[in-house]
């Protein structure tokens, strides 16, 4: 595998993002899981069953899919270019994010609530101006992790194939991995395989942020410490730690009230005690990016190494 990969893919995800109306794999697998949903058994202990049977031949499928397409002669390469950036997100979440920022800034708070809706599952009809920044900001920063960093640590580890087979584990935890009474059984065994898989790739997260301040000269004192500490406050063993060490840099907090499928939610403090308002944003914005930068180089480099 060329080691180039690793950036030409960091490059056309900021470039391409995800362009509406290609045909993009996420959806693909989505439109699976809806089907697979559907078929899922009624009661609680086969749904359980069936959750860990779609959840690893998913994975291996997918794995299997990308893999004899990297491998056919004269066109794989191309396959290996387009699996790798397509399986990047940070592009298309800088995006969105701006987008989001920018409506918050023309006044016009509905349509900051609309696209706010399709980068979180929380409901977001009832939010005011503070709790959509606040949850823009939550979300960019988690999603930092998901959306960019996992899925760049397994393109190092193990080429696209290993990408997508993340992938799709990410996936499905993102449609069942809820503690609802509908998808508790369903999505048990993707949620606590996400968690194993984002493990490492979550304290990378953390660590690249923290960088990416130092390199824009934001250096709180202790911040390692703090980002530990806040990070274990979290249910979610992973999202913490992106969240926090965002929340420190930037000098936001995140975290509090929040609704999601209708049940509200008081989720644990993290970071200072400000708030979230659009140079603090701004300033996310740009820490992530340079944070992934960083990121995709020293793939690079590490693929030298290994």
């Amino acid at each position: 595998m060329n080691p180039a990969l690793f950036v030409v893919a960091a490059i056309l995800d900021r470039i391409l993002g995800d362009p509406p109306g290609w045909p993009h794999p996420v959806r693909l697998i989505g439109a699976g899981l809806r089907r697979l949903e559907r078929a899922a058994p009624v009661s609680p202990f086969p749904r359980r069953l069936y959750g860990v049977a779609v959840t690893l031949a998913l994975a291996l499928a997918c794995a299997l899919v990308v893999d004899l397409c990297v491998s056919l002669p004269g066109a794989g390469g191309l396959f290996a270019v387009y699996f790798a950036f397509a399986g990047l997100a940070l592009g298309s979440l800088l995006r969105e994010a701006r987008a989001v920022l920018h409506l918050l800034e023309a006044g016009d708070l509905p349509g900051a609530r609309r696209a706010l809706a399709g980068l979180v599952s929380r409901d977001t009809a009832r939010m005011d101006a503070l709790a959509v920044r606040r949850a823009l900001a939550e979300t960019v920063s988690e999603n930092f992790n998901d959306g960019f960093v996992a899925p760049l640590f397994y393109l190092v580890l193990g080429g696209p194939a290993l990408l997508w087979a993340y992938k799709a584990v990410s996936t499905m935890d993102s449609m069942w991995g809820y503690r609802t009474p509908h998808y508790r059984e369903l999505g048990w065994f993707c949620a606590r395989a996400d968690d194993a898989l984002a493990f490492v790739p979550a304290r990378l997260s953390a660590l690249a942020l923290v960088g990416g301040g130092w390199a824009m000269r934001r250096r709180p004192v202790g911040v390692w410490s703090r980002i530990r500490r806040d990070a274990g406050t979290m249910a979610s063993p992973n999202a913490g730690w992106p969240m926090a060490a965002a929340a420190w840099v930037c000098g936001a907090g995140m975290g509090g009230a929040a609704v999601y499928f209708g049940q509200a939610v008081d989720k644990p403090r993290l970071g200072p005690d400000g708030q979230w308002d659009g140079p603090h944003l701004r300033l996310l914005v740009r820490v992530v990016s340079r944070a992934g930068t960083g990121l995709a180089v020293a793939g690079m480099l590490m693929f030298f190494l290994i």
